[in-house]
């Protein structure tokens, strides 16, 4: 299972090493900014799976950042959940017009915030999530790292079981090879695209002994798609 990497923007040291141990404490990876620019050059090194993100920082603030990483091809589906003291409901609407998936008011407690993070991630990075996904014939769990195709086990490689969980997590979607290296390699990774045929093979191999191979589907000139068609 890969852990999910939360990017903390938080001005003040006391709430951001707070927000760090709550994460870290929910099996997450804690990376830490005190201002917008600092998150912007994290960002830059590599794309967390999700952004808490104080609405009051000095410079330039939460919501100009959002603003800026939804207008940015490479940043605009990272999940964002602001942080703020401001509880009126025309600041929620300023909040998520700005490309917030979530608003949280301060103060809030740990058992909240993890409970928002969780459902955000569900929701846009499924395959962040430790649910077991079951789907045509193949059952997978995160947690335990075991999947079974029609009812028997079967052996992966990490690759493999993380390429697997991405397609299980977003079905039918086309996505092409650059955009799994991405995903599933993780961003800024510099690997050659023809990488991701060589672990698609060995996927369809081992999906190949169920009779399954067939829902790791190759779409002629744009890429490959987990389908059920």
């Amino acid at each position: 299972m890969t852990t999910a990497t939360i990017l903390l923007v938080e001005d003040e040291p006391a709430i951001q090493e707070l927000l760090a141990f709550n994460v870290e404490q929910c099996g997450f990876r804690a990376l830490k900014a005190l201002d917008a620019e600092a998150a912007q050059l994290q960002i830059k090194q590599a794309l967390p799976d999700l952004i808490l993100l104080d609405w009051m920082l000095p410079g330039s603030s939460g919501i100009e950042l959002a603003r800026r990483l939804r207008a940015d091809a490479r940043t605009k589906d990272i999940p964002i959940i602001m942080l703020t003291a401001r509880g009126d409901e025309r600041d929620k609407i300023l909040g998520l017009e700005a490309g917030a998936d979530d608003y949280i008011t301060k103060p809030f407690s740990p058992r909240e915030l993890m409970a928002r993070i969780r459902a955000v991630l569900r929701r846009r990075a499924p395959q962040m999530s430790e649910e077991i996904v079951s789907i045509g014939g193949i059952e997978l769990s995160p947690a335990t790292h075991r999947v079974s195709a029609n009812g028997e086990n079967i052996e992966l490689g990490p690759t493999e079981f993380r390429l697997l969980h991405f397609f299980m997590t977003h079905v039918e979607r086309v996505y092409s090879r650059a955009q799994l290296l991405d995903q599933v390699w993780g961003d800024h990774v510099f690997v050659e695209e023809r990488t991701v045929d060589v672990h698609i093979r060995r996927l369809r191999q081992v999906l190949e002994l169920s009779g399954l191979e067939r829902l790791v589907q190759t779409v002629r000139g744009s890429g490959y798609r987990f389908s059920l068609q």
